[in-house]
């Protein structure tokens, strides 16, 4: 017996012994692999699509900076014209107060005019009636009266006398009157002309609320359009990123591309902040205002009053209750406006326990302004803000105050020493 094993021969599937459905099938399930592999998306490609899109992204993004440059530019002159507005409003609400004041004192004048009038017409009526009555009787009756010759000549020298008496009376009566009809004249002109300044304090606070809403629209309208591209240039960056985590090269290249690119967009953002608030500053400084006393300008020690008006409690004043006032309290015009004291950025703006509406500005140097009592606030948190430039408007009703305070490391000092550039925590 052989221990050898017999070696079988392989069996090999022949195509031409096989089926003729399974010849059939073979180019199918050759090409399966093929289409699976076409129908897989290209991360490349799709990254390509993306730069594309971000490309276009960023000449939107340019076309609307240039929008927005020039949007700033007519923010910028309209910001300096509501300075303008809003001081011309304050010289005009003054002059408006003065002119009252002296419709007052003329009303005065004239009552008391016609109180000495009616006084020494009365006193001629008397006179009068006395000498009608002793024209009436006749000589021969007067010598028949029954009176000593030597009361006789009395009443005759007394009636000789009173005739320049009566005249002189009647001359000053004359001109009493003449006094009271330029008087009156005088105060018809005053009339017109505080109508006339009234008229005119209206139109200047409609133009100034238009300008206030003109900004605030061009504000909102470029910030929109800025979050809007944001949003999509943002979305589009993070498709980005999910799409170079598979090519890392080009993630790495971009990457250092990105950060080149946000630094640069950083700095001109910053170029763009700061040439902004020169051309205000330049807008502001060319306005040609006519000089004034520091009282009349409004400037306590290098600050703007944030309202034309009186201030009716200083600090260090004590108040109906004996508490001592730690700011100033101006009673100023129903809807007059209201103006930043200083440069600096909104920091609350809205209400506030038992301040009403309350409105904090920070200063540069650690000092805050504080204003309450506003009956309507025209300024957003964040937003910049220039020293006279208007941020709201008094109550419309009776006779407002507005309560301002000036604060430096969080405690209250006097707003009449201004904004000192040294690093003190606080000032009496």
């Amino acid at each position: 017996m052989s221990n050898l094993v017999p070696i079988r021969e392989p069996v090999f599937l022949s195509l031409r012994s096989a089926p003729v459905p399974l010849l059939l099938l073979l180019p199918a399930l050759l090409a399966a692999p093929v289409l699976a592999q076409e129908k897989k998306p290209d991360p490349a490609k799709q990254l390509q699509q993306v730069e594309r899109d971000l490309k276009e992204a960023d000449k939107a993004k340019a076309e609307l900076d240039a929008k927005a440059e020039q949007l700033e530019k007519d923010l910028a002159d309209l910001r300096a014209r509501a300075i303008e507005a809003a001081d011309q409003q304050r010289t005009q609400a003054d002059e408006l107060a003065r002119l009252e004041g002296a419709l007052g004192e003329l009303g005065t004048e004239e009552k008391a005019r016609l109180e000495k009038i009616e006084a020494d017409r009365a006193a001629l009526a008397d006179l009068l009636g006395a000498l009608q009555r002793l024209s009436r009787l006749p000589p021969d009756t007067m010598i028949a009266a029954p009176q000593s010759p030597s009361d006789t000549v009395k009443s005759a020298l007394l009636l000789r006398s009173a005739v320049p008496e009566l005249k002189t009376r009647a001359d000053a009566l004359a001109k009493e009157l003449q006094g009271l009809v330029d008087l009156r004249r005088q105060l018809a002109e005053q009339k017109d002309k505080a109508a006339r300044a009234a008229e005119s304090l209206t139109l200047r606070q409609k133009d100034l609320a238009t300008l206030v809403a003109k900004r605030e629209e061009l504000s909102k309208t470029t910030d929109s359009e800025r979050a809007r591209l944001a949003t999509q240039m943002a979305s589009l960056a993070d498709k980005a990123g999910d799409l170079k985590e598979l090519i890392e090269k080009i993630e790495a290249e971009r990457k250092a591309a990105a950060a080149r690119k946000a630094e640069a967009e950083r700095q001109r953002q910053a170029k763009l902040e700061a040439d902004r608030e020169q051309r205000a500053r330049d807008k502001v400084a060319g306005l040609k205002r006519a000089p004034q006393e520091p009282q009349s300008a409004g400037i306590l020690g290098g600050l703007v009053a944030p309202v034309s008006g009186k201030v009716v409690r200083r600090y260090g004043q004590t108040d109906d209750v004996g508490a001592t006032s730690r700011g100033l309290t101006y009673s100023g015009r129903a809807g007059g406006p209201v103006v930043a004291p200083a440069d600096g950025a909104v920091m609350f703006a809205g209400p506030f326990k038992g301040y009403g509406l309350l409105l904090i500005l920070e200063h540069s140097n650690g000092y805050h302004s504080l204003l309450s009592g506003l009956g309507r606030i025209d300024a957003q948190v964040g937003q910049r803000v220039l020293g006279g430039e208007p941020v709201g408007l008094l109550s419309g009703d009776g006779d407002p105050t507005l309560y301002y305070e000036l604060r430096r490391g969080g405690q209250p000092v006097n707003p009449a020493r201004g904004l000192a550039v040294s690093d003190g925590k606080g000032q009496g």
